[in-house]
């Protein structure tokens, strides 16, 4: 009980510092290593350590099933190629180069501990990069290509770190038989989510209609996939992402409008303590783990750190250079339908930063072996973990926005893009009013009208991008945008009118609540409808 109450104070610790980390637009997942550092130097806290045989369960099921939600399908598979190349690819090339390095560098370690230091660092965390990079104007296919990487490569590392840890416990290893595995598990993992995400969109389409109830599914569903493809030795990663990849695509067609307000609201709080707990629980273990490895001087074991993260680094850089140009060099089609600008090359090199699932990778070593004895080099090996993702997200991670400006490309408007979808939404509403409700009271009709040729005329006065309508200038006064801050305005009236009459007893609590919930509703809609760059 005392334990817990510590991890809910260092959370309202590090809930305190992300107020301030967005006041300030300072990325978030920086904050969130640089709290586990100050958590470790704190005297007398206490070691928390979760049994090594849950992390993966507790924190991998929902982080990856979150980030799945969150990526499009149809830009996943029109990256497909790059994708692979570098969560496939990249990602064992990373693991081998390591296990190297970390071979030769360290006196003692075997062969399948390096394998299992390079498989714990080798996959990145897109949700870092595309955070810090947020308002920067990337590339919609870059972003794609982070966000669908971090997918796959999760999956690819922790195949690879299966294997090795495999191999330290049962003290062997065949290459081939690997291969022929990694083939059979990825496979059947994806199969699993397939059976389980079809299964879950069946019951969602046609049994149920309570939000809560759906949003419970959806916090219950990633779990259903991971354990059921672990039940038979198959990929649980896979399994989640597929599910997730699947029931995203098809989210429209089974949620209602109030169970995606929610299910939004409860995933975005959920990850974030997730991310939040793992970087807490690194911060209680490290000075333990600090202690476990004081046989190496401090000099050593800065030396250490430096290398293996200089090689995390650097290997990215030299993949991205043939994987970028090998397959434009040899197809004639990749040359003619997919635009090419080296700088995205040094912007994919620079967003390697590693971060929470190879944290979870770390802290899921089993304490001790088979036969009872110390797992060997534990401490070590999670020392290098942090060391790894502390140099990327710190030093990529701050200097990746300073690279980005540097390199002066041409930003990506998202305003462009967006005025397009609403023009199009409208004008076709509009259409339909006037081709299918023609026979409507006459006055109904004009006020139904009138609403979205509002809506339409607002749309002709939003800021555009420099020369978007072939007249060289960018309009001026963001017409669509004061018109949405009016209405917001407008509700705090009606919110303060509301607060006023509740003081004075003129209105039931019941009423109260549900006139808030409507305003709550038209204000979220209305943030969104606002333009931002």
């Amino acid at each position: 009980m005392e334990n817990i109450g510590l991890i809910i104070i260092l959370l309202f610790g590090i809930s305190f510092i992300g107020i301030l980390s967005t006041k300030y637009k300072f990325p978030f997942p920086i904050v969130l290593v640089i709290s586990g550092v100050l958590i470790s130097l704190v005297p007398g806290l206490p070691v928390i350590a979760l049994d090594p045989s849950i992390v993966f369960l507790i924190f991998l099921p929902p982080l990856l099933y979150g980030a799945a939600w969150y990526t499009s399908w149809r830009d996943f598979k029109a990256a497909i190629r790059p994708i692979t190349l570098a969560a496939i690819g990249l990602v064992f090339l990373t693991t081998l180069l390591v296990a190297v390095t970390a071979h030769l560098l360290i006196p003692g370690l075997s062969w399948p501990l390096a394998f299992l230091i390079g498989a714990i660092v080798s996959p990145p965390d897109a949700i870092a990069a595309t955070t810090i990079t947020k308002g920067l104007g990337l590339q919609p296919r870059v972003i794609s290509i982070l966000e669908g990487e971090s997918l796959i490569n999760d999956a690819s590392g922790l195949v690879a770190y299966k294997y090795a840890l495999t191999a330290v416990i049962a003290g062997n290893f065949v290459f081939w038989q690997a291969g022929l595995n990694f083939l059979l598990v990825a496979i059947a993992g994806i199969a699993i989510g397939l059976g389980i995400a079809y299964l879950l969109y069946l019951i969602h389409k046609k049994f149920v209609c309570d939000p809560v109830i759906e949003v419970t599914l959806t916090f219950l569903t990633p779990f259903a996939s991971y354990l059921l493809a672990e039940q038979f030795h198959f990929s649980g990663v896979l399994a989640v992402v597929t599910t997730g990849l699947y029931l995203s695509y098809r989210s429209s067609e089974i949620f209602t409008h109030q169970s995606r307000i929610m299910a939004y609201s409860v995933w975005e709080v959920v990850i974030h303590i997730l991310n939040s707990l793992i970087f807490i629980l690194i911060g209680l273990q490290l000075r333990s783990v600090i202690q476990g490895i004081g046989d190496y001087s401090a000099g050593t074991l800065i030396l250490y750190g430096i290398v293996i993260s200089f090689v995390v680094i650097v290997v990215r850089f030299i993949w991205v250079v043939p994987a970028a140009l090998l397959p434009r060099y040899l197809s004639k089609r990749i040359r003619r339908t997919e635009p090419f600008d080296p700088r995205n090359m040094v912007i994919f090199g620079w967003a390697g930063m590693r971060g929470v699932v190879s944290m979870a990778a770390a802290l899921a070593l089993p304490l001790t072996l088979a036969n009872g004895d110390p797992f060997p080099y534990r401490n070590l090996i999670i020392f290098l973990s942090f060391c790894v993702i502390l140099s990327t997200l710190v030093g990529l991670g701050l200097t990746l926005p300073w690279i980005i400006r540097k390199l002066k490309m041409a930003p990506h408007s998202i305003a462009a893009e967006e005025y397009e979808v609403r023009t199009k939404v409208v004008s076709e509403t509009i259409s339909h009013i006037e081709e299918k409700l023609s026979l409507l009271n006459d006055e109904l009709l004009h006020n139904i009208k009138s609403k979205y040729e509002v809506k339409y005329n607002r749309l002709q006065k939003t800021d555009l991008p420099s020369n978007y309508f072939g007249k060289g200038q960018t309009l001026k006064g963001n017409i669509f945008n004061e018109f949405t801050q009016l209405q917001i305005d407008l509700i705090s009236v009606e919110r303060t009118t509301l607060a006023n009459m509740h003081r004075n007893g003129k209105a039931s609590d019941e009423i109260i609540r549900k006139i808030e919930r409507e305003l709550d509703l038209e204000e979220t809609r209305l943030q969104m409808e606002m333009y931002n760059e």
